[in-house]
């Protein structure tokens, strides 16, 4: 609890400090004086023929060419590009998306709202950046956006002679290579990292697909930058598989809960008790399971645990074909390559009594974040950047830059209804949506998983209501059913935010029923609950009154959601405050509760991401200094003299039959290959320090300052080691009639490789080490710093909640 209400109480002192310091850039004034330039110069061009307007763009193409500074071609190159896209898309971007423009050109986070045109505010500055032979690339959340996006765009670039591509998933090496060679770049931030970990494991330059990057435009940018940024991105090699845990899986289901284990208070972990430890002890007959011979045993039956009790079918995962698939919680979409790590990606399939899927070794692995790093300068959009404003500018030195709607927002949205309990929840929640439908008006019900939205469903159904589902089970028909999610009398169940980056429209595709919508008051959403983050709320509720439009959003909260019973908003509330029939709990103390909740929740995810940082960025700064040097290698810009130094008479044979700088090549092959073999090994000791490391917080140590001091050590004998193996792998090469034999050598590459993302929910450790027993020494010290503050500011708390009560 101390570390929970620790952790609250620095998050609002962090954020008010960021607040005065002024991270949302509220004066838009200099970006103004711009957009008044531009439009000086848009009038005259409207008059201005096709032809002399491609002698403008070849213009200001060879001035940028020549080396003349952005900035002083901003003003005509912003102003042209308005006129062609008003005549190559029938689109004149507005004053608003201008403004966006000039903010993205300068480097900082737009914040705009939903449904105002963040798509054609980026071809403003990344028109400007290619000019100047810049590439940017433009990233966004899928892979079907930017393959729209930048087809929709294309001739606008296409105008000014610039060669633009969208990077998909699954591409050639010879197709990635030539759209990155292209002037403009639209893909997904994972498939940018992908060939960045692919690039680190070639053997020739010219295998490397990616080219130098320089400035990114990220769309969805909260998403992309902090809801997705801790993921590691993991390339793989085939090995054999591992056991089966499918007897493993039959044993944690025979575990009784409370008797042989329990979760936390916050339902993050689960841990075996002393009578869990005795009966697996005596079922399988091993001994003591914390003696080191079962070690793996220990850890395998742990997985098989966690992924029977956390793990949740059609909320965390669904099976399709056979497989798992992992539902992403904040879309509620399947996402592709996504998997858990290995051992419990196999006890997840066990637990689903399907065929266990081979295992990989990890080739090479970085986060979002850090691939993030990599661009020298990067910009963003998004509707919702203010709430995380003071974590973007920690983490990624962005300013928010908030550029007002194009037309006064005319949504509603409705306080929350809070209900005792979840039945209660759902009769209102029919009602509600029942009486829209009557009226015509069309309503978009977000749910937080797979099994709530078709449970709704089936409700909706049996009061005779039809509704259109949208989850992860039929998302190839996410655009046929969001198109007409707007129609008259509509009722759409989606989870959380399917369809983002496509309108819904009043009236769907008939412009003759948007009236009739219109009058109904718009679209209405319903979020069956609160998400772990305001932002995702936000998100929901921007899906209604785009553009001036009317609209309403309203929340339905019971205090048995599975967020409100995690973190126990019940026991803070005397039952006889509380109505005893289907009627809303009205106290606003309790509504005050649940917007206290979400602020707690949202300040153990930040500190959850934030140490998952720094847990992440020494092991960073290892792969750019060793993945450097192999690069210097790959290039021919370090000459290798292993072979020769320490079998000089070995060296010199093999140059007698090969020629010597045959010799050299293929000691650079093999030096290529012990890098990549060494760093592997490297990587996976990382992974299992970073399995236990929590353990020695039991001792009073700082699990972070072990876990560097570990890994610091272990990558100082990295260089010994390679050129130990270098070394071995010179002394016994042989030269024969076919060539040189690397397969004797054991120089060969895997057999295969392949990409997939990490679910970075399962973090119980990191968590339990903020949280729990294995706090770090940080941790404790602000505890002991705090506690009296905090004890007064309780104190407050519950004096201005007792004056709140009913008749006092």
């Amino acid at each position: 609890m101390w570390e929970t209400l620790s952790l609250m109480f620095m998050r609002r002192t962090f954020l008010s400090n960021h607040r005065a310091a002024g991270l949302v850039e509220e004066d838009l004034s200099p970006f103004h004086a711009r957009l008044a330039a531009i439009g000086d110069r848009l009038e005259p061009l409207s008059r201005e023929s096709y032809a002399r307007l491609e002698q403008l763009a070849e213009g200001l193409s060879v001035r940028a060419r020549n080396g003349e500074p952005a900035e002083s071609l901003l003003i005509e190159t912003f102003a042209l590009v308005r006129e062609v896209a008003h005549r190559c898309l029938s689109l004149m971007p507005f004053d608003e998306q201008v403004l966006a423009g000039i903010a993205l050109h300068d480097g900082k986070l737009v914040e705009m709202q939903t449904g105002e045109g963040k798509t054609l505010a980026a071809v403003l500055p990344a028109t400007l950046l290619a000019l100047g032979g810049k590439c940017p690339h433009i990233l966004t959340f899928n892979d079907y956006l930017a393959r729209r996006d930048e087809r929709w765009m294309r001739p606008v670039f296409h105008f000014f002679g610039l060669r633009s591509g969208a990077i998909q998933q699954g591409l050639s090496l010879d197709d990635r290579r030539s759209i990155y060679r292209g002037d403009l770049v639209y893909a997904t931030a994972k498939e940018v990292g992908y060939d960045v970990l692919r690039a680190q494991l070639v053997r020739a330059l010219s295998e490397q697909a990616l080219q130098p990057l320089s400035f990114a435009i990220i769309d969805e940018a909260d998403s992309i930058l902090i809801d997705e940024a801790r993921v590691p991105l993991v390339i793989a090699g085939q090995r054999a598989a591992a056991a089966s845990p499918h007897q493993l899986a039959a044993l944690s289901r025979q575990l009784a809960p409370g008797l042989h284990w329990e979760t936390d208070d916050q339902g993050r972990n689960v841990l075996l008790t002393e009578a869990g430890m005795d009966w697996i002890e005596n079922t399988l007959h091993c001994g003591d399971l914390h003696a080191d011979e079962n070690y793996a045993l220990l850890t395998e039956i742990n997985l098989a645990l966690h992924a029977h009790v956390l793990l949740k079918r059609d909320v965390d995962y669904i099976v399709r074909e056979g497989k798992i698939e992992l539902v992403d919680a904040f879309t509620g979409r399947v996402v592709d390559d996504r998997r858990w790590p290995d051992g419990l990606q196999a006890a997840l399939e066990a637990k689903e009594e399907l065929q266990i899927q081979p295992g990989g070794q990890i080739l090479g692995s970085m986060t979002l974040q850090h691939v993030l790093g990599l661009y020298p300068r990067l910009a963003g959009m998004t509707a919702t950047a203010r709430p995380a404003a003071a974590e973007l500018a920690r983490v990624y030195g962005l300013r928010v830059v908030p550029i007002p709607p194009h037309r006064p927002c005319q949504r509603i949205d409705l306080p929350d209804l809070i209900y005792t309990t979840r039945a209660a929840k759902q009769r209102a929640l029919i009602q509600d949506i029942a009486a829209n439908h009557e009226r015509d008006r069309p309503v978009l019900v977000g749910t937080a998983s797979v099994a709530e939205s078709e449970a709704l469903a089936n409700l909706l159904r049996d009061a005779g209501l039809a509704c259109r589902v949208l989850n992860a089970r039929n998302d190839e028909e996410e655009a046929e059913i969001i198109s007409n999610a707007g129609i008259p009398g509509a009722i759409t169940i989606s989870t959380n935010m399917a369809g983002r980056g496509t309108d819904i429209r009043p009236g769907g595709a008939d412009e003759r029923e948007r009236a009739r919508v219109i009058a109904a008051g718009g679209l209405y959403v319903i979020g069956t609950g609160r998400h772990e983050s305001r932002r995702i709320d936000d998100q929901l509720r921007g899906r209604t009154g785009r553009q001036g439009d009317p609209g309403t959003s309203r929340f339905f909260v019971s205090l048995e959601d599975e967020l409100m019973v995690r973190y126990g908003i019940q026991e803070l509330i005397p039952p006889k405050w509380l109505p005893v029939d289907d009627d809303p709990v009205r106290l606003p103390m309790v509504h005050r509760e649940v917007d206290r909740l979400q602020r707690i929740v949202e300040g153990q995810n930040q500190e959850i991401r934030h140490t998952l940082w720094r847990y992440a960025a020494l092991v960073e700064q290892q792969r750019k200094d060793i993945h450097a040097w192999r690069q210097m290698i790959l290039s021919g810009e370090v000459e290798l003299s292993v072979g020769q130094m320490r079998h000089p008479d070995h060296f010199e044979e093999l140059s007698a039959l090969a020629g010597e700088r045959a010799v050299r090549e293929v000691e650079r092959v093999i030096t290529l290959h012990h890098i990549d073999t060494c760093w592997a090994e490297h990587l996976d000791l990382v992974t299992q320090l970073r399995e236990g490391i929590h353990l020695v917080g039991l001792g009073g140590l700082d699990p972070l300052h072990e876990f560097q001091k570990q890994i610091a050590a272990a990558y100082r004998e990295l260089p010994t080691r390679i050129e130990d193996r270098i070394a071995h792998s010179m002394a016994t090469l042989e030269f024969t009639e076919h060539g040189f034999d690397l397969q004797k050598a054991c120089i060969d590459a895997p057999s295969a490789t392949w990409t997939y993302l990490v679910n970075d929910r399962v973090l119980s450790e990191l968590q339990q080490m903020l949280f729990g027993q294995g706090s770090s020494a940080f941790a404790a010290g602000a505890v002991l710093m705090t506690w009296p503050i905090l004890l007064l500011w309780g104190v407050f708390r519950w004096v201005k909640r007792w004056r709140a009560l009913p008749g006092l």
